[in-house]
């Protein structure tokens, strides 16, 4: 595979806007995406980071700091998510409202400092899955390069480490309010519990991992390769005893390991909509 060509393509694309705003998270699409922008030095380059309470404030700090060392302007809006009532009632179009109401703040700040376009970085593996943001993004001017010049999450994962951006081999992350079943209504409480599970299992070592909050019960997901990790006896008794700690009663662990979308099978007949 040509991955030199690949990346020739998105520089020529992202070249013919004059001025854009990134859609920023920190994770390893939007820092590629960032990294090659900057890399072609358009008139005007921001970053802009929507936290909310489906952000682990880690991830935000991490996307502050990978901007930084990108050396592009980063802007950090606050958002209440748990306010939107379309958001917490946690249907099929959660992640549609959701969107809507963050990249309608994006749009707004961008045009603000005069930016003509809005960028983000949804892949082509992304069109795979049911992802009802895409269609918010579309409907508010978000153009996806990385789909257009035909990269998938190896791709970029690849580009990432030929470049030297240190995000090339981060672990898949996904807003915490897909660790809730959809039809349940999200909370604070069950946010927070996903928040700090997942974050002692990461301190445990576990770096790709998801904490699935079925109410009073944790679904523990890992890599597959480490699934006989948890199962140790001594990790076992710590995960137990934390998390009961953080308020479930009850956990179990995935034997199939992590995959992305699990939480997405109820919606397999969903025709997922396009950028």
């Amino acid at each position: 595979m040509n991955y030199n060509k690949k990346l020739k393509d998105l520089e020529k694309r992202l070249t013919k806007l004059s001025s854009f705003a990134v859609a920023f998270s920190g994770g390893v699409d939007s820092s590629f995406l960032l990294a090659v922008a900057k890399k072609i030095n358009p008139q005007n380059l921001l970053a802009i980071t929507v936290s909310s309470q489906f952000v682990p404030e880690r991830e935000i700090e991490f996307a502050k700091r990978i901007a930084l060392s990108i050396g592009v302007q980063h802007i950090c809006l606050d958002v209440d998510i748990l306010e939107n009532g379309d958001v917490v009632r946690n249907t099929l179009d959660r992640c549609y409202y959701c969107k809507k109401q963050m990249f309608s703040l994006i749009k707004e700040i961008a045009e603000n400092l005069g930016i003509k376009s809005l960028v983000h970085a949804v892949n082509l593996d992304d069109l795979k899955d049911f992802r009802p943001g895409l269609k918010a993004a579309k409907e508010l001017g978000f153009y996806s390069p990385l789909v257009d010049a035909n990269h998938t999450k190896a791709d970029i994962r690849m580009l990432s480490r030929q470049l030297g951006i240190e995000t090339w081999d981060k672990p898949s992350q996904s807003c915490l309010a897909t660790r809730i079943p959809y039809h349940k209504k999200i909370t604070a409480k069950n946010i927070i519990m996903v928040d700090k599970a997942e974050f002692f299992l990461q301190d445990l070592g576990f770096a790709q991992v998801r904490v699935r909050c079925h109410g009073k019960t944790a679904r523990i997901e890992v890599e597959p390769g480490l699934v006989d990790r948890i199962f140790n006896s001594d990790i076992r008794q710590k995960v137990s005893k934390k998390f009961r700690k953080i308020g479930f009663e009850y956990t179990s662990i995935d034997i199939d390991g992590y995959k992305t979308g699990k939480m997405n099978h109820e919606t397999s007949d969903n025709k997922n909509p396009q950028p």
